[in-house]
Order: structure tokens, then C-alpha cells, then sequence
């Protein structure tokens, strides 16, 4: 099927879109203004009442469905930030709702997903992945001839999730040079693809995905939509394991590039946002930020715009977080330390091993034996990554280095 978001269909989406959700703002950075020496403008549509730009695909279809169909009810998949906008439609416009998602989606956003859709929902946990979720609802959805409500490859939900382009456009002072825009099922890139098109030709659109799930980026390198057979669920607002085949198709051949980041540094820029900005993000929503180290000399005396997507985070993820963030900057180790069976061992391993800022954060040890050593393994964090090599260099000459862990991946999350 081809298709390609005409601009006369996003601006009626803007109109009818208008009736539920005010416009997100475009604000200006100045810290990453000044850290890239570029003017950089964050589109917030975290600051949407659903906490992510979803509500715009969501209403738009929804609100475009017949009588009949509403009467029926609808069927979706999500993540959690697709529910959420379809859980507010559905309760604004007085149309049943059932709505799967993953088993592992964080309870925020199913908690979020029952206040906006109260009565009118009924969630359904189902499967490790979204893609789990999404077949088990295809499943219910036809054995049930009820509507399915796409979270991204639907001409109405991109049309929808187009009208982000729409506001980006009527509240620049300048024109933009760069839009980066995280990609999960592409719905968000197709839409901005639609609008600036026609209204910024220009403008440089950079897709954004996450390491551990590049289900576009793949795609566009195999000229064709390529379903992964593993991903990380990590960033859950984008990782799924195909995109969409109408987004696909408006991607491939219009994106100006589609790159990827490491998870580790989408943390990275999820304190820095918090701490820095008071900006709560999801992983997702941190996706744009997080990419601009790869394009720091590009952008320079540029005008860019990062499309902030969600904040639907929840706050017991943040220890993992911080952790995926110190691993990513070399800042956290993990080892297996050996210790000598004699009194005293552990206190000189803290008093001449360990260096002046080094922090143990972690530590299981374990005698399973007469040996002369008994294992631990231990949890360092440094205030530098140059203090590594001297680190382990003292643990060597003192016969208590058992072995490397951050570099063993299987060993890594099996001990830690």
C-alpha cells in the first residue's frame, strides 16, 4: 500500500486535535544551547495531560471512527504511552476500550492508562514485549470484530502525530535546520516527514533509536521491513521489533538519516535532564537528547529542534537508571575479588587497594571452602575512569584480582 500524509488531511488532524489537547510549547535550551553552540528548542510534548505526543494519533483516529464502529468498541497495543491517549479518546468520546499491553510495562503507566480511561477501558497484561501484546490483540480484536487502533502504521494516527510538525513550524522564530525525533514504530518520524516536506523542505529530519532495538535503522540498511528477533525492552516507548510497514516506506526514502544510540547514554541524559532542567523523561523521551554528542559539530551555529516525546517514567526505575548511566560513563565496575582467608584481608583491601575517591557500592561475598581465598564480588565506583587502571593494577600486585566482570555480559547479569 502507499501512502504519504498529505498536508490539507494534517491540518483538518490540527483542528479536530485542538478540541482536546492545547499546543505543546517550543522552548528554548539554553544549557545545550550553550554546551553545542547551536540554538537548540525543545518541542515538550511531555507536557501533553497523557505525557506524550500519542494523544494527537489516538483522538485523530478515534474520532474518525462510524457510529457503528464506536459502538462496537476498539482494540489497541501499547507500550503504555498509545494506551494512555487511547484510554483519554475513548473516555471523552464514550467508546469501550480494550487495551493490551506487556506484562513488564512499568506500573505508572498502567496505573495512568486506568485514570484516564476509568470505566470505559479494560487493560489487558499480556506477553514480555509490546510485539507479544500486539498479536494477542490482533487475536482479540478479530475473533471479537471490533476496530484495532494502531499505535503507529495508520494513515489517521500518523496524520495525528503529524500535527507536532504543524506547531513546531508556527512557533519557530528562525528556520529550523535539524529536527531529531525518536523512532519507534516510526508513526511520529512519518507524520514530521508529512508536514515539513511541504512547509520546510530544508529541514533536516534525524531519526533516533535505541541500541538495543534499531527495527528501522535495520529495515532502511536491508531496503526492507525487517522484523529483529531480539531487542532490549529497556527503552519501552521505542523499542519494538518491526515498524510499521506504512512508516517504513515514508522513512526509508525521506529520513535524512537514522542512527542510533547506546541505552547507557539515553540514562546518561535522563538525570542530566532532571537534574539540570527539571525535565522528567521516559528512556524514549530522552532518545533526541541523547544523540547530539554524535552530531555536536553538525549543528553548530545551527537551529535545532529535539522532540522531547514522553514523561511517563516511573520513579522505581531511577536505581536502574543511575546505574546503566555510571556503567555506560566507565564510572561503575564490577569485579570478582579474591580475598585471602586471614583476619584483616578486607581492611586492607579497603585501606591500600582501594583509592582515595573509590566507593564500594556493591559487595556479596561468599566462603564456599577451605581454600586460601574466598571470592566476592565487589561493586566500585570511581570518580574518574582513568582510576580504573591503577585500581585493578593494585589488586594484581596483591593477589586479590579474581576477574573483570563489566566486559563479561552473560557472567555480568548472571553474578550481579
Amino acid at each position: 500500500m502507499s501512502y504519504f500524509p498529505k498536508i490539507d488531511d494534517i491540518k483538518k488532524a490540527a483542528l479536530k486535535i485542538q478540541q482536546i489537547a492545547e499546543p505543546t510549547p517550543l522552548l528554548h535550551s539554553i544549557r545545550l544551547s550553550t554546551k553545542y553552540d547551536a540554538n537548540i528548542l525543545l518541542k515538550r510534548e511531555d507536557l501533553h495531560r497523557v505525557r506524550s505526543y500519542k494523544i494527537r494519533g489516538a483522538y485523530n483516529k478515534i474520532s474518525s471512527l462510524t457510529a457503528e464502529e464506536c459502538k462496537n468498541g476498539i482494540v489497541c497495543a501499547s507500550a503504555g504511552n498509545h494506551a494512555q491517549g487511547v484510554a483519554f479518546a475513548c473516555k471523552y468520546l464514550g467508546i469501550k476500550a480494550t487495551i493490551y499491553m506487556p506484562s513488564v510495562t512499568p506500573k505508572q503507566k498502567v496505573e495512568q492508562t486506568n485514570m484516564f480511561g476509568e470505566d470505559w477501558v479494560t487493560i489487558v497484561l499480556e506477553g514480555d514485549t509490546f510485539d507479544d501484546s500486539f498479536k494477542a490483540a490482533k487475536d482479540f480484536c478479530q475473533a471479537n470484530d471490533k476496530v484495532f487502533i494502531h499505535p503507529f502504521d495508520d494513515p489517521k494516527i500518523i496524520e495525528g502525530q503529524a500535527t507536532v510538525g504543524i506547531e513546531i513550524l508556527e512557533n519557530a522564530k528562525t528556520p529550523i535546520d535539524y529536527v531529531f525525533v525518536a523512532v519507534g514504530g516510526g508513526g511520529l518520524a512519518s507524520g514530521l516527514i508529512g508536514a515539513f516536506k511541504v512547509l520546510s523542505p530544508d529541514t533536516k529530519i534525524i531519526g533516533v533509536e535505541p541500541n538495543g532495538a534499531p527495527s528501522m535503522s535495520t529495515s532502511i540498511a536491508n531496503n526492507k521491513n525487517t522484523a529483529l528477533t531480539h531487542i532490549d525492552k529497556f527503552v519501552d516507548g521505542a523499542a519494538v521489533k518491526r515498524v510499521g510497514d506504512l512508516t517504513f516506506n515514508i522513512c526509508k526514502d525521506n529520513l535524512s538519516e537514522m542512527v542510533t544510540v547506546p541505552e547507557g547514554k539515553v540514562c546518561e541524559s535522563i538525570l542530566e535532564l532532571y537534574n539540570r532542567d527539571a525535565i522528567v523523561v521516559e528512556p524514549a523521551g530522552a532518545l533526541t537528547i541523547a544523540v547530539l554528542d554524535k552530531f555536536s559539530e553538525k549543528i553548530k551555529g545551527k537551529n535545532v529542534v529535539c522532540i522531547i516525546s514522553g514523561s511517563n517514567n516511573d520513579i522505581t526505575r531511577t536505581p536502574e537508571i543511575k546505574e546503566r548511566a555510571l556503567l555506560y560513563a566507565k564510572l561503575k565496575h564490577y569485579f570478582i575479588i579474591r580475598f585471602p582467608q586471614r583476619p584483616g584481608a578486607l581492611k586492607e583491601f579497603v585501606a591500600e587497594i582501594l583509592g582515595e575517591n573509590d566507593d564500594i557500592t556493591h559487595f556479596e561475598y561468599s566462603k564456599k571452602s577451605s581454600k586460601e581465598t574466598a571470592p566476592a564480588i565487589v561493586g566500585i565506583e570511581l570518580k574518574s575512569p582513568n582510576d580504573l587502571a591503577p585500581l585493578v593494577q593494585r589488586m594484581k600486585e596483591n593477589n586479590f584480582y579474581g576477574d573483570y566482570l563489566n566486559d563479561k555480559p552473560d557472567l555480568f547479569q548472571y553474578l550481579v
